[in-house]
């Protein structure tokens, strides 16, 4: 897994970018590879809306919900196995004719 690097971190290479100097040059002082910078320039305009995809609160987003939707799957797996545990003597729900 790639070093998490801070927002600011990555902010201020931008800005660097931003300003004229660069890509090659910028990464080799910041100690970061030059397709990790140029991955951070297209986050930062996918951003800005300069360019289609995915925005950086979407891609959070996203991922909170999956991890969400793999609790719940877990949840349910955890709940129907204690259903089949419990056999034909399972209580019923209230109200239930059966």
């Amino acid at each position: 897994m790639p070093r998490p690097y801070p927002p600011e971190f990555r902010a201020r290479a931008i800005a660097l970018v931003g300003s004229g100097k660069q890509v090659k040059q910028t990464a080799y002082e910041l100690g970061i590879s030059a397709g990790c910078l140029h991955d951070w320039l297209k986050q930062d305009r996918i951003d800005r809306g300069e360019i289609a995809g995915k925005t950086t609160i979407e891609s959070v987003e996203l991922r909170a919900a999956r991890k969400r939707i793999r609790e719940l799957e877990t949840e349910l797996a955890i709940v129907r196995q204690a259903g089949k545990s419990l056999g034909p003597e399972r209580p019923r729900p209230k109200g239930s004719t059966r």
